[in-house]
């Protein structure tokens, strides 16, 4: 279902769930309980009483749940000594429906707004507007906001504290592109003193948080952004006023603004943590002035970009895990404690810190041992990333169970998912298509390319892992944009099982690898398909390939043309590389014109023996004679390029010569096998 546009959307918010407005009269509103003379501090215990929360944690920085707003938030401004204090000290209103909660919100007077429970927003996707010198607070555990989100616009004096917002994902919009879909967890524009506090937000359908259009004085802290493509995204401006703070937030599963921050005057972020971060972490844009201090990246591209040239980070003691591409440093921009008093907390404690503190009161994730996705609102979610992520931070294997459709979405299984399956419904791979259409030569648009790790639609770089019964397909249309590296899947991680699958690509399909050189990353593939055009089965990890379908596409290539490559080994020195056992090579090429591989020496290494057995398989006429071909100028004939006893037109027939076409002899035979190339020392069979 998509959700309705804004434009669509009714004037008055009494529209929200539960039916025509409620008068002031149906509400539940008790005056503020603060003693005369009480000062802010005091009262604003008095609301996290109210809440139910933990005021007893603390850390370096202070408490866990600070009474009064940190960060730019807490900077003093007209009429506000103390900063962002929202509704405190007018009147207390408590809400259980999202009609009243749509009331409350709106009223004029200063309010503070206790939400009690799950309330879900209609129609599908709203956002409800907040009146300035308001509070927003979930009470207790459970406090969440379902299929809608906030809008402040023009308004100063709001907070946000200790609530869930989710699902109002559009389901195969991952993108967050279609037209009738705007629908953000948090929309701040043109709005001053703002502090989100201790919230979650996951599965939303565009932003997570979005702070537009000169916001100042704004804070999001110790909150959590998961399993989402555009989490947090700050600008919308040509002018360079936004102040913002950033801390404690925990970034999950996600592929993109984390955050991305355009044209910020001052933008501070301190003792962060981001996690499995697929298109890159953190950005200024524009003309921002960044610190960034205290933060852990891990697993991830990209973690720190200066984008333009007048973009500043001052990178100040992070730690980068598992990080491929850019950590900028531009030197020196501001000193945060100019601003306001804090300590960043270590980026040593940061990793168990902010797991154990972020998001709402007591918040505990749930993760079933099987997670089904459906695209039609009938599954626990509608997207593979929104079921992966989950899968990541549970603490037992998963299975994830996929029914029928065209899932377009970029997903990455992070190392730690041991024991995740992944499986589509019905058992027929045709029936659930994972695809997207990034190519390695595709431009990012802050420089360079995707490159080999960034493109695939699915990369696997957990070891455990099983898929089955679906297609993983990279889009990208080589007639349209030239030819170029497009992986529909890749692998790095050990004991890697695909059965029944199809990977459909045209150039570099399937690339197997290792986490290193030194180690060795196994992969069983089993009666799946395989599809494409050049070196479309390629890499260093020890691939076997069992009973499978290795279709070659025809590049147009006559008698006597090339039509491509199927395999493309890395093979490390002392492992064994790419086996082909009881396989079907087919294609509608010419007669002749496709290779079944070639060496890849990655950066001309002289140290790497690529290594590819074909045998007791079936070959197509459209296999040639040489079988191999040479790669980079290093001779196919130097390395361990063997047949053994195959069958059909493109074979060598018994007795046949062999010129081109070198054999396994019989000690040979005995050893490539299923068996050898993949026991290990951990008797791994995973064909039993």
């Amino acid at each position: 279902m998509h959700s309705i546009a804004r434009r669509h959307l009714p004037v008055l918010l009494g529209a929200a769930a539960g039916g025509a407005a409620l008068t002031a009269s149906a509400l539940t509103a008790r005056p503020a309980q603060a003693d005369p003379g009480d000062d802010t501090a005091s009262q604003a215990r008095g609301l996290l009483r109210r809440m139910r929360v933990d005021q007893d944690a603390t850390t370096a920085d202070g408490p866990v749940w600070s009474p009064l707003a940190t960060g730019f938030a807490g900077v003093p401004g007209e009429g506000l000594p103390d900063g962002a204090v929202g509704g405190l000290g007018g009147e207390i209103i408590t809400v259980t429906t999202a009609a009243q909660l749509a009331e409350a919100i709106a009223r004029t007077e200063p309010t503070v707004v206790l939400v009690d429970g799950s309330l879900t927003i209609e129609p599908f996707g709203a956002n409800l507007k907040i009146a300035g010198d308001t509070s927003i607070l979930g009470v207790g555990r459970g406090a969440e906001i379902v299929g809608g989100g906030l809008h402040l616009d023009r308004v100063s004096n709001v907070v946000i504290r200790n609530l869930t917002f989710r699902d109002s994902y559009v389901a195969g919009d991952w993108d967050g592109k279609f037209d009738d879909n705007d629908n953000d967890g948090i929309r701040v524009d043109t709005s001053r003193h703002v502090w989100i506090d201790h919230c979650e937000f996951a599965r939303l359908g565009d932003g997570q948080v979005d702070i537009r259009k000169d916001s100042r004085e704004v804070t999001v802290s110790w909150s959590i952004f998961r399993d989402h493509n555009k989490t947090l995204g700050v600008g919308w401006t040509d002018n360079v006023v936004t102040t913002l703070t950033l801390h404690h937030l925990w970034f999950s599963s996600t592929y993109q603004r984390n955050a991305s921050i355009d044209n910020v005057l001052h933008g501070h972020v301190y003792s962060c943590l981001l996690q499995g971060q697929t298109h890159y972490g953190m950005m200024s844009r524009g003309a921002s002035s960044l610190l960034v201090e205290q933060c852990v990246f891990e697993d991830g591209e990209d973690a720190l970009v200066a984008k333009d040239p007048d973009s500043r980070i001052d990178s100040r003691h992070n730690r980068f895990t598992a990080i491929r591409g850019r950590k900028d440093h531009t030197g020196a921009t501001f000193e945060a404690s100019d601003h306001y008093a804090y300590v960043a907390d270590s980026r040593d404690e940061v990793p168990a810190l902010v797991p154990a503190h972020a998001g709402p009161h007591a918040r505990k994730e749930r993760t079933g041992r099987r997670i089904r996705v459906a695209l039609d609102g009938s599954g626990d979610v509608a997207s593979i990333g929104a079921a992966v992520g989950a899968a990541w931070r549970s603490p037992h294997p998963v299975e994830i169970v996929v029914e029928p459709g065209i899932y377009r979405e970029v997903v990455r299984v992070w190392p730690g998912c041991e024991g995740l399956v992944i499986r589509g419904a019905t058992g027929e791979a045709t029936d659930v298509v994972l695809t997207y259409d990034l190519a390695a030569g595709t431009d990012k648009f802050y420089g360079g390319d995707f490159g080999g790790t960034g493109a695939a639609t699915l990369a696997v770089l957990s070891g455990d892992v099983t898929v089955r019964d679906l297609t993983v397909e990279n889009g990208y249309d080589e007639a349209l944009h030239g030819g170029s590296q497009a992986q529909a899947l890749r692998t790095v991680g050990d004991r890697i099982v695909l059965d029944g699958v199809r990977l459909l690509g045209n150039q570099d399909t399937f690339l197997g690898e290792s986490v290193s050189k030194g180690v060795v990353a196994r992969v069983y593939v089993r009666d799946s398909f395989v599809e494409g055009d050049v070196d479309f089965i390629y890499g260093r990890a020890t691939m076997v390939f069992d009973g499978c379908e290795i279709r070659s596409y025809d590049r147009g290539a006559g008698p006597g043309g090339n039509n491509g490559y199927v395999a493309a080994p890395a093979t490390a020195q002392d492992t064994f590389g790419i086996l082909f056992t009881g396989c079907e090579f087919t294609s509608s090429a010419a007669d002749g014109t496709v290779h079944l591989g070639r060496p890849w020496h990655p950066s001309s290494d002289p140290n790497v023996e690529p290594s590819c057995v074909v045998r007791d398989s079936h070959l197509g006429a459209h296999i040639r004679t040489p079988a191999w071909s040479d790669m980079s100028g290093w001779p196919w004939q130097d390395d361990f390029l063997r047949e053994h006893a195959n069958t059909g037109p493109g074979a060598v027939p018994a007795g046949g010569d062999t010129t081109g076409r070198p054999q396994l002899t019989p000690e040979e035979a005995a050893v490539h096998t299923r068996e050898t190339y993949l026991r290990g020392d951990d008797d791994w069979t995973p064909w039993a």
